[in-house]
């Protein structure tokens, strides 16, 4: 039985400061959108809203026939009914999502170790591995490392994801929970959690011994199931739908979460987790995650 049309939004984002919209792409694409309405900016030249109808099915095939039409240009494009588009809980990934780097990574380049480490953590990432052996193997080789190396990391090698502040103080501003939840390590997520803003942090224990790593972290491990059930956990407890939620993520252990938020978004994320995702941002930063929930620049939280 086909699906019956609703309201949706196309959210066309450029590269601020460096890609505009201008009028007759945005034409070209509002034309291929069933009962388009009037475009409007959400951050002028840069930020475009195109209301439009349609069933929910058919917004995969929509999402493609305007990347398309795009061609080349270094847009992302978003497809989302309007309703509960502004989201009441946000749950998001460390590594590489709100921060540049792979923890454990930086701690293996201390060890003399990162080729070797991230080659393990980039197939882990595509899936090609099982996060929770994966991870093991890899705090394996960091045994004896000086827990003064986690401070070094921190101080030294840890960079935000631009957007990402705005992001989490922007929807806490709006009544939204905000939880940074990680496969990496609590010695680093307490600390990007609280420089950044977030309610809250889950991520996996560092044994150590003395003043080293003991090369062995604590069970169970927090992967692919434990990051879903988290956003479970936290829907129950705020009382909200599925719909009320967004996750984001870059690789396979975000999967599940991904999957169970009503807007998961894969952020420069491994190819099979953009193909998987409600939503994908190749280009922009994490101030895209506001604009696709309908917020105009000038509703950010500097």
């Amino acid at each position: 039985m086909p699906q019956s049309t609703e309201p949706c939004v196309a959210t066309v984002l450029a590269r601020k400061g460096r890609d505009e919209i201008g009028a007759a792409l945005a034409s070209a694409l509002a034309g291929l959108l069933p009962g388009a309405g009037t475009p409007a900016w959400l951050d002028p030249g840069f930020v475009l809203d195109i209301p439009f109808a349609a069933a929910p099915d058919d917004l995969p095939g929509l999402r493609a026939a305007l990347g398309a039409r795009a061609g080349d240009a270094p847009l992302d494009i978003v497809l989302q009914p309007t309703a509960d588009r502004r989201k009441r809980l946000l749950l998001a990934d460390m590594d590489s999502t709100m921060i540049h780097q792979e923890c454990i990574d930086e701690l293996a380049d201390f060890a003399g170790l990162k080729a070797e480490v991230s080659a393990i953590t980039d197939r882990a990432m595509r899936g090609d591995l099982p996060f929770e052996p994966a991870l093991r193997e890899r705090v394996a080789l960091l045994r004896g490392l000086p827990l003064s190396s986690v401070d070094a990391v921190l101080a030294e090698r840890i960079t935000e994801v631009p957007g990402g502040a705005a992001l989490v103080r922007t929807m806490k501003a709006n009544g939204a929970y905000c939880a940074l939840v990680s496969g990496g390590f609590t010695l680093f997520t307490a600390a990007v959690a609280a420089r950044i803003g977030f309610d809250e942090h889950r991520s996996n224990t560092l044994e150590v011994a003395g003043e080293a790593l003991a090369g062995t972290v604590a069970e169970p491990i927090l992967g692919r199931a434990a990051k879903r059930d988290r956003l479970v956990a936290l829907r129950g407890e705020l009382g909200l739908g599925r719909a009320a939620v967004m996750a984001v993520g870059d690789g396979a252990n975000d999967l599940a979460m991904l999957a169970e938020a009503g807007l998961g978004v894969a952020f420069h994320a491994m190819p099979a987790v953009a193909a998987a995702a409600h939503a994908r941002i190749d280009h922009g930063d994490l101030e895209a995650l506001l604009f696709i929930q309908g917020y105009t620049r000038a509703e950010f939280v500097a």
